[in-house]
């Protein structure tokens, strides 16, 4: 094991954060360069090693979490990083992205602040990058299958990786200009640079996997003729159809989606604009969501000069420590104050947006709300708690309800849907049509990046086995399998 007293005489550090008005005048990664570095050895040595480590059930991966700390205890960090890619492809984006299960699952977290792992993970996988220890890992040889994947998000990337290093030519088809998915147009800059992407694609393309921007399969290209093409289909295509507020004056300009308005503010980081056609400077802005989405809008307002920033939540504060309904080693609802958080703004609980109230040209100005209690279990208006605040600028952050059908790519397979919308799959992720498989958010519905990459990994093992007969990928999930929550 590692530090055998470390979690007795070891404190809980974490990243050190630049200062905010720093950080709100640029759009680089809000942790100060190299601050973990000094402080993360004795981080690692709090891992107790202890006989049934819960931070493995916390996380769908199944990280071999105490291996990885001793490793990085020892400064042994070439060791660290094998361990770390055994089961996971891509950590330098769940070390900086993940709201992290195994760390509300971690044993010492029963009475003590729980190990760092988040912080140890991307410190290892970063070391890892700078002394050139993550390489291509190409195929001895090729099985002469070939595998169309559509979509470029974790769960995408995840199943192509695996699949080309198990010999099949694979190509990767994205309806965006880029490939990466939400983690290229729906994480801000400030949450993760895009150049940890770009060099993971590169290293897949090195082991052999082809990439195709810019193709929507069901409207640049048939799906059947997708299908006809490829021995097999892995359709990583996401949840991408967002929760709308259906209230009067939802047709007002300046109420957007999150997914409108966050991709043009990574477009202006990548060059692709000066200035964002929609953007936040100089306004008052009103974000509706509580969660990371939401956060994500805030902190992308602050940095766009806003002149004030607002974010709804229709559900009650929680509370800052874990409630009975919520035992150890469940993932907790908690009060969470992100880097955006920090930033400033005003954050509203139990309120409702009744409507939306604009000028003579048709702009939003203002949004109406109401505070909303729990009534015999139900969400209920509390009358007389009307009020209006200023809103120039609104954000919906509600969520996604499943993957799009209205670009043809599930009528053109012929695809079942569950009762939930997603994408229908068995227990080898197979969708109802031969050789069509499903991976990630299209077919669990909107989860975590965790998530997403557990389920490539094991869609990639239904498809080896559909192509050869048999594989020897590894399949860290089962499709009906779901995090650890009361």
């Amino acid at each position: 094991m590692a530090d055998p007293k470390g979690f007795l005489t070891t404190g809980r550090e974490v990243a050190e954060t630049r200062p905010v008005g720093e950080r709100v005048r640029d759009w680089n990664e809000v942790y100060v360069p190299g601050s973990l570095l000094p402080i993360i050895s004795k981080q690692a040595g709090r891992c107790m090693d202890c006989g049934i480590p819960f931070c493995h059930n916390g996380c769908p991966l199944g990280n071999l979490i105490p291996e990885w700390n001793d490793y990085a205890y020892r400064e042994d960090w070439a060791a660290a990083s094998e361990r770390l890619h055994a089961t996971n492809n891509f950590p330098e984006f769940t070390g900086r992205l993940c709201p992290a299960p195994c760390e509300s699952a971690c044993v010492l977290g029963i009475n003590q602040p729980a190990v760092t792992i988040k912080n140890v993970e991307v410190s290892i996988i970063d070391k890892a990058w700078d002394a050139n220890d993550v390489t291509p890992q190409a195929p001895d040889r090729l099985s002469g299958k070939t595998v169309a994947v559509i979509g470029s998000g974790p769960a995408g990337l995840a199943a192509a990786q695996q699949l080309t290093r198990a010999g099949h030519t694979v190509a990767v088809y994205e309806r965006a200009d880029r490939i990466g998915g939400l983690l290229r147009y729906g994480i801000p800059e400030f949450k993760m640079e895009k150049r940890h992407i770009n060099r993971r694609i590169e290293q897949m393309r090195a082991e052999g996997t082809k990439f195709r921007t810019g193709v929507e399969i069901g409207r640049d290209m048939p799906a059947t003729a997708l299908r006809n093409r490829y021995d097999a289909v892995v359709i990583a295509a996401g949840a991408t159809t967002a929760r709308d507020l259906p209230v009067p004056g939802r047709e007002l300009a300046g109420i957007h989606q999150a997914m409108e308005y966050l991709p043009l503010a990574n477009k202006v980081v990548e060059g692709d604009f000066v200035a964002p056609p929609i953007t936040a400077e100089g306004k008052h802005v009103v974000v509706i969501g509580g969660g990371d989405t939401g956060a994500d809008c805030v902190g992308t307002a602050h940095r766009q000069g806003a002149a004030s920033v607002t974010q709804l939540e229709i559900m009650p504060k929680p509370g800052e420590e874990r409630n009975p309904g919520q035992p150890w080693p469940t993932f907790p609802m908690l009060y969470k104050v992100t880097s955006a958080h920090e930033e400033g703004g005003e954050r509203v609980y139990s309120v409702s947006t009744t409507h939306f109230e604009g000028d003579e040209d048709g702009n939003v100005q203002f949004l109406h709300l109401i505070e909303v209690e729990f009534v015999e279990g139900r969400l209920t208006q509390k009358p007389g708690t009307e009020r209006r605040i200023p809103a120039q600028l609104v954000t919906l952050a509600m969520g996604f309800t499943g993957t799009d059908v209205e670009n043809g790519l599930v009528s053109q397979f012929g695809l079942d849907l569950d009762e939930r919308g997603n994408i229908a799959r068995d227990a080898d992720f197979a969708t109802n049509v031969d050789g069509v498989y499903v991976a990630g958010d299209a077919g669990r519905g909107q989860s975590l990046i965790v998530w997403a990459i557990a389920e490539g990994r094991s869609a990639a093992r239904g498809v080896d086995r559909y192509l050869t007969g048999a594989s020897s990928l590894p399949a860290p999930i089962r499709p009906t399998d779901r995090s650890l929550v009361v």
